[in-house]
């Protein structure tokens, strides 16, 4: 009877130590919230989770969501995960009710590194107020051609007829520019690749973009604000191998390495191939442990008769 009791008590420790954990199957989840938007992957409020290339990107502050890059801190207005995409506000941009004066004005300049993750998209048009006839803008003008130009149907000659224009008292500035620069330029992002009002001696700077295929006829109907497309570089086959075995997508320590968070443990691959890996060992240490005291229990059995 005292045998069967001992091997009851083994075969159940048995049992115990190779019942998988479930807290090992259950990841922290990395996904959150600032006000009513939702923050996921590849952004994170926290470090070590998301993408290595978006850390130290988003702050939330009152439920208020910011995005900070070199150039200035951002209120987010919306994050299009399906478009990937996000809509940007700058407080100092100025729009057709108001023109913002004096170089206070962000701009968009995103430091070497963070560069292949984000660009404003084709559509945004950044157009730039008030620069100095000496701006990298304007080198070789007049005999030089201005890369002023509408993007995506808008540009300064509609931008001219916003009300602001007749507060501030400028004159409006046809397409003939006579022996100065325009007072307001266009250009597209991608045609001189920052926005950085200091650098190309402008006062301030407005920021349209569309997401319609079709043109909204005047400034009044646009929308202001900074259109920014990101991309997550190379195969992210990774996170979604990640994911699909229940885990969350972070990166390491040295903020480069991505990792996949399963709950109790991180791993390089996926949470599968850890737990198995994990489950086997917990397997064999549970069959070693449970034939040792079998063992011993028959041999105190055995010396007791």
């Amino acid at each position: 009877m005292t045998l069967l009791f001992v091997l009851t008590v083994c075969l159940s420790f048995l049992a115990l130590l190779a019942t998988p954990s479930f807290a090992t199957n259950q990841a922290n989840s990395c996904r959150s919230y600032c006000g009513n938007i939702t923050i996921d992957y590849p952004f994170s409020l926290d470090y070590g989770c998301g993408h290595p290339g978006f850390r130290d990107l988003l702050f939330c502050m009152n439920d208020v969501l910011m995005f900070h890059i070199s150039s200035g801190s951002y209120r987010v207005l919306d994050i299009d995960y399906a478009y990937q995409a996000l809509t940007l506000h700058d407080p100092h941009m100025s729009t057709c009710d108001t023109i913002v004066l004096g170089g206070r004005g962000n701009g968009f300049t995103v430091e070497q590194w963070r560069a292949p993750y984000f660009n404003p998209t084709p559509d945004n048009v950044f157009m730039l107020i008030g620069c100095s006839a000496e701006s990298p803008l304007f080198q070789g003008f007049p005999g030089k051609h201005l890369p002023c130009r509408n993007v995506s149907g808008m540009g300064c000659e509609d931008y001219y007829d916003c009300p602001a224009w007749s507060l501030i008292g400028h004159k409006k500035v046809g397409s003939v520019y006579g022996s100065g620069p325009p007072e307001c330029c266009a250009v597209a992002f991608e045609a001189i690749k920052a926005i950085n009002l200091s650098k190309l001696q402008c006062e301030g700077y407005s920021s349209a973009y569309s997401l319609a295929p079709l043109r909204v006829d005047g400034a009044g109907g646009w929308s202001y604000g900074i259109r920014v497309k990101y991309s997550v570089q190379g195969n992210d086959e990774f996170c979604r191998a990640c994911e699909a075995t229940g885990g969350a997508c972070g990166f390491g320590t040295d903020g480069v390495n991505q990792l996949c968070m399963c709950g109790s443990f991180n791993s390089t691959t996926n949470c599968d191939s850890e737990s198995s890996a994990s489950g086997k060992m917990t397997l064999s240490l549970a069959v070693a442990l449970a034939g040792s005291f079998i063992y011993m229990a028959t041999w105190i059995m055995g010396s007791q008769s």
